[in-house]
């Protein structure tokens, strides 16, 4: 064990026998560790004489009404606006500001963000990716309140929001069902990415539902890029039984669907539907025909976030850190 002005959350865990964030639980005096365990871990931290940083203990002791918020790098995206627009919205409710970092997915500043976040003394940290997926952070982390954004760890010990992929891509699928479509073609990211995962998974479930075989041949992976889309349509169209509806893993490979498909000489909607996802208004709105979409629910889930850390989400007295999935809604234009 190191001397005691060096003496870390991790020091504690490790001569503890348990996890940091069961040592940042108990920091925080959140009700759901075991009383045995919370004994052992305040004994530790008396033997060893630590004293934690005071910003672990902000959001039970005082206030300094602010939050941080770091990103990887969804700060200069199409998607920003939204997510930081929720969690500032419901932040400045709640009487709190944000300050927002931006690492460009750079360690070093990543590192220096949470060590900037714990010296100002913030009430808590959101920490937001530019899409759906896995992610590593600093142990520092856990020194703080902290729920992530469109991202998760894959030990699930830190609460996360993301959108429901799964009932989503069910969702899509279904629309286009129900429009009487029973050929449809689903363009999909060429890489194992939870949204490619979930939404195929969900365009499987729609297809059972409604007794359509799910036919291989209509299934596409490419990169998730205009020129994929086009790509796509191109060999969708080249079957004898070709789909009479697309639904896009995104609006930028559905603006190359319908390129490809304007080449071809076919009209949206009537001869193919197409469906996209993300609802990314400078491509979605502005396409002619109005592309239908999905729309992710980036402002619901930065507004889910400081909810959260104000201690409003109704997940926030679970044993368990919430991983919670928000619904996808639905846009409809003309291209269905």
């Amino acid at each position: 064990m190191p001397g005691k002005a060096h003496v870390t959350i991790q020091d504690i865990a490790r001569k503890a026998g348990v996890g940091v964030g069961t040592v940042s639980r108990v920091l925080n005096d959140a009700p759901n560790v075991n009383p045995q365990t919370r004994q052992l871990v305040q004994a530790i931290m008396a033997e060893v004489g630590y004293r934690p940083r005071t910003a672990a203990q902000t959001l039970r002791t005082h206030k300094t009404h602010e939050i941080g918020f770091i990103t990887d790098e969804i700060a200069s995206t199409p998607f920003a606006v939204d997510v930081i627009r929720g969690a500032q919205d419901a932040a400045w409710a709640h009487g709190k500001i944000l300050i927002l970092i931006n690492t460009n997915r750079n360690p070093d500043v990543l590192h220096a963000a949470l060590e900037t976040m714990l010296e100002r003394q913030v009430e808590g940290i959101i920490y937001a990716a530019m899409f759906h997926q896995p992610v590593q952070l600093p142990i520092t982390v856990c020194e703080l309140p902290a729920v992530l954004v469109d991202c998760y760890v894959e030990d699930r010990t830190l609460p996360s929001v993301v959108p429901d992929e799964v009932t989503a891509g069910r969702l899509a699928t279904a629309t286009l069902i129900e429009r009487g479509h029973r050929r449809i073609g689903f363009i999909n990211n060429n890489e194992a990415t939870p949204a490619a995962v979930g939404r195929l998974a969900g365009y499987r479930q729609a297809l059972a539902e409604a007794g359509i075989p799910f036919d291989p041949l209509l299934l596409c992976p490419e990169a998730s890029d205009p020129d994929g889309g086009y790509r796509s349509v191109q060999r969708l169209r080249q079957q004898p039984d070709p789909p009479t509806a697309i639904f896009c893993f995104n609006d930028r490979m559905a603006m190359g669907a319908y390129a490809a498909l304007r080449d071809l000489k076919l009209a949206i909607p009537h001869d193919v539907a197409v469906l996209g996802f993300d609802n990314q208004e400078i491509i979605a709105a502005n396409l002619r025909p109005g592309l239908t979409t999905m729309q992710l629910p980036h402002y619901a889930m930065g507004q889910w976030a400081i909810q959260y850390l104000v201690g409003e989400a109704s997940e926030a007295e679970n044993s368990h850190p919430p991983q919670v999935q928000l619904a996808c809604p639905l846009v409809l234009r003309e291209s269905v």
